[in-house]
Parts: C-alpha cells; sequence; structure tokens
C-alpha cells in the first residue's frame, strides 16, 4: 500500500518542489475552516470528536494495559481528563528497534507515500486538532486550526519535499567504465543505498507542538527513520492524535505501527534525559528553553540534534512614512497570541531625540504613547481581544509579566480580560515598559510572554548596533526595520546577515514579523544561538540519511 500512497499524492509532491525551488505563495492545505474547504459541519463535527476524547483514556487502536499518565489542563479553564499510556523505555526501544527492519529496507518512495497519506489524514481532522490545540496551547480558535493545522500541515510536507528531493538526487545504480588504453575498460556495477541514521526523537513544545513538532517529525520518517515523539507534559493532545493517524497509516501500509511512538510523562519525570542519551537515539529535534536545548547539545553526543532556543525579537524605529499603519502591525505583533511566540517581537529601539513621520516629528514619548494607545485600541473590546490574545498557556508566563513590571517606567500595563465564552480562562493583555539602552541586562534576554520595551537609545546607528550584538550573543528569529532613509535599510540588511536573523522593512499591512510562511520564508538560519540549524532547508533533512554503496565487476 505504501508506494499507492506515493503515487496518490505524487501531483502534490511535485507542486511543492516547485513551490521550494520558486519561494512564492503555495500552500496544500486550505487554511480557512470554511465549509468548501472542508465540508458541511466539519467545524462541529471537530468539536464533538474533541469533547467525545475528554475525561477518557487515550485509545491509540492497541492495548492499553498499564500505568497511565495525563494532567492537561485547558487554559481556557477546565482539566482535559485524557490519560496515555506510560512508557518503559527499554521496552518500547526494543519494539520500535523491531519495527524499524522492515520500514528502514522499504525505501524512499515508501517512506515519503507514507508521510504524505499522513498529513492527508491529519488535515481532514483539522477541526478536531484546532480544538486539540486551542484547550493546550490557550491560543484562540481561529489561531489555532491555521498554526496548529494547516500552517503544520504545510511544514511537515514541506519538509517531505526536502527529503524527497535530496533523496531522489541519489540514483539507485550506476555503471562505472574506465578506459584502459588498448585494454579493455575496467567496469563496475555500482548500486547506492539510502540508508535512515537511526531513531529520530522528536521533544514537542507547549505552545506550538504541531507547528514547531512536525519538521522534525516528517523529516526524520520521510528519511526512513523510526520517530519516537515526546510531548510537552501540558500539550500531549495535539500529538497524540498525530501519532495515532501515522500508526494507521502505517498499518495499512503494512508496517509495523511502532515506527511511530509517544511517550507521555508527568511534569518533572526525567524520561527526556533518559531518552536523549540512549544509543539507539542517533536524531534529536528540540523546541523550548536555551538551558535544555543546550543540554541535549552538549551531552547528547551519540545524536544529531536541531534545536530552537529562546531569543530576543527586535523592531528598529527609525522614521515612518505609514506612522499609524506601523502602529497598528506592530500592536497586533505584540498582542497575538499573548506574545507567547518564538518570532514575536522583544525590544522596540527608538531614538532619544524622537523619529520623523509623514505626519510631521515625533519625540520618544509620542512614540510610547503611541504604541501604548495602538495596544489599547486593539485589545478594548474584550470579544474581539480574545480572540486575537488567545490566553496564557501556563503560569511561567503570569510570573514573568510581574517582574517585567518592576523593571522601569509603565508605558502600557498589562491587563486581565474575562473571556466571554471560557469565564475561568487566563487572559492577559501586552505589557510595555520604557528602558533606557545602557540597561543591558533587564532586555538582552528573553520575555517569553506579552512583554514589550521601548529602548532609548543614542541613535538608530546605536539601535542597529544593539540589535547586531543581541542576535549574535543571545540569538533571535526575526528583526524588523522602520526607515525611510535608503542608507539605514542597507544597514539594517547587513546587521540581520551578519546576525543571521530574518528581516522585515517597513510592515504596516496584513503580513507580521511573527509570521512565517511555509515554502517560501525560511524560518530559522542556524547562523545564531536562537537555533544551531536552519529549520527548513536542504540541509535540515540531508544528515538524517547516509548513502552506502555497494560495487561488483560487471
Amino acid at each position: 500500500m505504501s508506494v499507492p500512497f506515493f503515487e496518490k499524492h505524487r501531483a502534490t509532491l511535485e507542486r511543492a518542489l516547485t513551490a521550494i525551488a520558486e519561494r512564492g505563495y503555495w500552500s496544500a492545505y486550505p487554511e480557512s475552516p470554511s465549509p468548501r474547504n472542508y465540508g458541511e459541519g466539519a467545524v462541529e463535527a471537530g468539536k464533538a470528536a474533541f469533547d467525545a476524547l475528554l475525561d477518557k483514556p487515550f485509545d491509540f487502536g492497541d492495548s492499553t494495559a498499564g500505568m497511565r499518565v495525563g494532567a492537561e489542563q485547558s487554559p481556557f479553564g477546565f482539566a482535559l481528563g485524557i490519560s496515555y499510556p506510560r512508557s518503559d523505555i527499554d521496552q518500547l526501544l526494543a519494539a520500535v528497534g523491531r519495527a524499524q527492519v522492515a520500514w528502514r529496507a522499504a525505501g524512499p518512495q515508501a517512506w515519503v507515500g507514507v508521510c504524505l497519506e499522513t498529513l492527508h489524514r491529519i488535515n481532514q481532522q483539522s477541526a478536531l486538532m484546532a480544538h486539540a490545540v486551542m484547550h493546550t496551547t490557550g491560543q484562540a480558535f481561529m489561531m489555532a486550526f491555521q498554526a496548529g493545522g494547516p500552517h503544520a500541515q504545510d511544514r511537515g510536507l514541506e519538509a517531505v519535499t526536502y527529503a524527497w528531493d535530496e533523496m531522489r538526487r541519489i540514483p539507485g545504480k550506476a555503471l562505472w567504465e574506465k578506459p584502459q588504453g588498448k585494454s579493455e575498460p575496467l567496469r563496475m556495477e555500482k548500486h547506492f543505498r539510502i540508508v535512515p541514521r537511526g531513531v529520530g526523537l522528536v521533544i514537542g513544545c507547549c505552545t506550538f507542538p504541531t507547528w514547531n513538532g512536525y519538521t522534525g517529525l516528517f523529516a526524520d520518517l520521510a528519511t526512513g527513520n523510526a520517530v519516537i515523539v515526546k510531548p510537552h507534559p501540558g500539550a500531549i493532545l495535539p500529538l497524540a492524535i498525530t501519532v495515532k493517524i501515522a500508526r494507521d497509516v502505517l498499518r495499512e501500509a503494512g508496517f509495523d505501527p511502532n515506527v511511530v511512538t509517544l511517550v507521555a510523562h508527568a511534569p518533572g519525570d526525567a524520561i527526556v534525559q533518559q531518552l536523549a542519551l540512549r544509543p539507539e537515539v542517533k536524531l534529536i529535534d528540540f523546541t523550548g528553553s536555551t538551558a535544555n536545548g543546550e543540554w541535549l547539545e552538549a551531552n547528547a553526543r551519540q545524536a544529531q540534534v536541531f534545536t530552537e532556543k529562546a531569543g530576543v525579537n527586535q523592531i528598529v524605529l527609525d522614521s515612518a512614512d505609514d506612522f499609524k499603519g506601523a502602529i497598528r502591525n506592530i500592536a497586533f505583533s505584540l498582542a497575538l497570541y499573548t506574545g507567547q511566540m518564538c518570532t514575536a517581537p522583544q525590544n522596540i529601539y527608538v531614538p532619544r531625540g524622537g523619529i520623523d513621520t509623514a505626519e510631521g516629528h515625533l519625540s520618544l514619548d509620542q512614540v510610547g504613547e503611541a504604541l501604548a494607545e495602538g495596544v489599547r485600541k486593539l485589545v478594548g473590546d474584550p470579544a474581539r481581544a480574545v480572540e486575537v490574545l488567545g490566553a496564557v498557556q501556563n503560569d511561567g508566563v503570569l510570573q514573568r509579566i510581574e517582574g517585567a513590571r518592576a523593571l522601569g517606567p509603565i508605558l502600557l500595563d498589562s491587563q486581565s480580560i474575562t473571556h466571554p465564552q471560557f469565564p475561568q480562562a487566563t487572559i492577559r493583555t501586552p505589557l510595555i515598559v520604557r528602558l533606557d539602552s545602557a540597561e543591558r541586562e533587564k532586555y538582552l534576554h528573553e520575555w517569553f510572554g506579552p512583554i514589550a520595551f521601548v529602548v532609548a537609545t543614542d541613535s538608530t546607528a546605536q539601535s542597529l548596533e544593539i540589535a547586531e550584538e543581541a542576535m549574535r550573543n543571545h540569538g533571535g528569529l526575526t528583526l524588523s526595520v522602520y526607515s525611510q532613509r535608503p542608507e539605514v535599510i542597507d544597514r539594517a540588511i547587513e546587521v540581520a546577515g551578519n546576525g543571521g536573523v530574518a528581516l522585515s522593512i517597513n510592515l504596516t499591512g496584513g503580513v507580521f514579523v511573527n509570521q512565517s510562511a511555509a515554502f517560501s520564508d525560511f524560518h530559522g538560519t542556524g547562523a545564531n544561538p536562537a537555533a544551531n540549524a536552519a529549520l527548513t532547508d536542504a540541509a535540515y533533512v540531508a544528515g538524517r540519511f547516509r548513502v552506502v554503496q555497494h560495487r561488483v565487476h560487471a
């Protein structure tokens, strides 16, 4: 069945190959939950399917005997009550070892075919996935549907496409013929085989379990590696649904479903360290804190480790032709999902002397007040605000808000909002604090959450110098600049290149610095401490397999 899966989705794969070459807009999976895309009643059916999972053991279609774990709490105010099997690591790795024998031998078309069919079936369950993502991460429904569903699926397909593009370059065999003058030429028949690295470990995060998790999961699977998925204890369900679908496809394709497994655990359990150091584990994908990422890089020496860690994302304000548009754009970027995004801006550098705009010169105080007012307008209506803000995923975010309040003068305080549908939800608006460029110990590390700093600098030149220093020493995934001066734009492009960060210039419309489009944007460069590898390019997948040959006289 696996090769028929490949043929079934060949047209999608071919279109995806074109997309990664052209880098224009393309998406394989519709991002709107409209009935035109997903059928009448799909959203309601997704909600019903989610409700049916609550307060029950999660069923992977296998025996569920033994200990179970699970204590997920919806940021919207209720316990999910779902339990998951607790794995014995030795038994799990033994089962994975048995399962991967036939999987490794199946070859690239089988691997890619299973991945494509799995993504197709995940897409069909996008409404269920939206509710699962919403009630584990705190994302508002529409964001959960898009980012946790089609956008994440695009990221998975992108990884599969890069994998196929790299593997198809390797011929199955070749005739090698070397002339020998008057003698008969030397002839060798050479055979080339793609050999997977081993077991992949995908360590999920609590804010974007699918969007961040699918790249590693499908990059591993598409290159013939078995995969162990280890979700964050607070966001197990989205990846459990994913693993269940993958296992169903594997069964139908004639493979042992233990090619893809899930390891759920309680908070504080040391199972990650145990898994990461096992000799069977050859690939690790991690999204999370700098401390945990650096531990993996330093200690999991037997594995190729891909990490996305904390960083400092920045905005440089120099001048603006459309100042109101810039403020609206920045305000939305600060508020979106309560700043709980690896790409959300944190530091906004403004010269002490103010900035020039089409409406005239604005002082530093006026710029700060405009930013505060822009956020106020955006979150002023609670019913509208909660659809942008979502909910706070964990108490650590609340603690950081409290800590940031004491750092300097508050331009805009964070407020609590009551959700009209979920009154027990934890909702917070952005906090904006004013700091001076000399206070680097306060703003040159990540304050994950709805926290932003307006940092007064001596000049735009100093703003860019600080930004470059921050990227090099502390990492970052996004940089944004607003300027009408070509020399400033040129310098910002140079700074972004030196710092290894994606740069956005004069965003005022419907594209925001926190957004990254699959098949077009390169998310993460591997050129600064926030990520030790580019997360969306050929190199990200190429290290997941090796080529082994054998040769014989022809």
